[in-house]
């Protein structure tokens, strides 16, 4: 975790230094200005640990206020960091052009250029603010011949990536469980990082969840996030929402189906998923939950359907070229080999940042049929 947070501070702190090397063009030649400015950004670097103390100490009021600050500026600094990062590439293409051919080209560094990235980070973030609340009912149907005799179809939702906790609550989860509660599924699973903060306050979420009662139940497992907020409290406060845990765990559903969930490697519970998996003897549909997209060759054809989250598919855009390459299975299903296939959700809420920029959120629903 030590190494982590010196490479978050670092990173964040080079883009800060950035961004602020690039509006200084724009602020009055007084020193107070600048001072105030950099004193601003400074406290923004720390702002997201200190969101996590503030929350740790039950300072709920003004760990609520600095999330809101510090994670909306996180948002504003991105998209301003990536406007700079352009029109520097652009300024530095057209002196070379002025140089050559003797032109000239704009180079991008003036007043005007800056006040334009401003604006143009400022509207993308309002665009995502609205694009996170814009929740999507994704549809997959898959065809199986596992159904046992009488059961045409069996209908599961999957919600992933909420991350209950400071900015994300009763509000935002009760839209998301109505989306579900719509769709009247027989199961309902959760693939990880629904909880990402301290739980002590839950009683409005619980009465939420209640409300939700599949026939076959509701099941879970822990991401990352999860453990980053604390396991053993985030897997209290998921149980008391009537989830049952998957941890490593095979679980026949009323002989229907079999659910099979093993435990983010940030947990470190060291899971053989391919043992698990492989004790499964009753040739029924086995749905799989895993946090992270990563399917092992391994384990392909020990299950049919895999779900997954943990990407948000970027979240911001074009973040999602940079998750890619440690997560090439970003975004829907994927027909795997030996018959298995990988849905990765998009997710469902937001984490840091409230926005989402090309990558809206979603509630999937599958129908398993069986085939004509």
């Amino acid at each position: 975790m030590s190494r982590f947070l010196i490479a978050f501070l670092s990173v964040y702190s080079l883009l800060h230094a950035f961004v602020y090397f690039r509006v200084r063009v724009i602020l009055p030649d007084k020193w107070p200005i600048h001072l105030l400015l950099i004193l601003f950004m400074a406290f923004m670097v720390f702002a997201p640990i200190g969101t996590r103390l503030l929350e740790r100490a039950d300072h709920y009021v003004l760990a609520r206020a600095s999330a809101l600050l510090g994670y909306c500026w996180l948002g504003f600094l991105f998209y301003a960091f990536w406007g700079f990062l352009l029109l520097g590439a652009a300024g530095i293409i057209c002196r070379l052009g002025n140089l050559i051919a003797g032109s000239s080209l704009p180079t991008f560094t003036g007043p005007t250029a800056a006040v334009c990235v401003i604006a143009a980070a400022i509207v993308i973030n309002i665009y995502g603010y609205f694009e996170a609340r814009s929740l999507r009912v994704e549809r997959i149907v898959i065809k199986t011949a596992k159904l046992p005799a009488g059961t045409e179809r069996l209908r599961i939702a999957q919600i992933s990536d909420i991350h209950l906790g400071l900015l994300v609550r009763e509000e935002r989860m009760g839209d998301i469980l109505r989306k579900v509660e719509a769709e009247k599924p027989d199961i309902l699973v959760s693939t990880g990082d629904l909880v990402d903060g301290d739980m002590s306050r839950i009683d409005a979420l619980q009465a939420l969840f209640a409300k939700l009662q599949p026939r076959l139940g509701k099941y879970a497992i822990t991401g990352n996030h999860e453990v980053y907020a604390g396991l053993a409290q985030s897997v209290r406060a998921e149980e008391s929402f009537g989830f049952t845990m998957l941890n490593g765990e095979v679980k026949t559903v009323d002989n229907v189906l079999n659910i099979v969930g093993v435990d983010d490697p940030a947990a470190d519970m060291q899971e053989n998923e391919k043992a698990i998996l492989g004790r499964i003897k009753n040739g029924l549909f086995t749905l799989f939950l895993k946090h992270r997209p990563d399917p092992a060759g391994e384990s392909l054809g020990l299950y049919d359907l895999q779900l997954s989250g943990h990407t948000h598919y970027g979240q911001l855009f074009p973040f999602r070229y940079i998750s890619s390459l440690f997560y090439p299975f970003q975004n829907g299903p994927y027909y795997l080999a030996k018959g298995s296939i990988l849905y990765t959700s998009r997710g469902s809420g937001t984490w840091g940042p409230p926005i989402r920029v090309f990558a809206p959120p979603e509630v999937t629903i599958f129908d398993i049929v069986r085939p004509d």
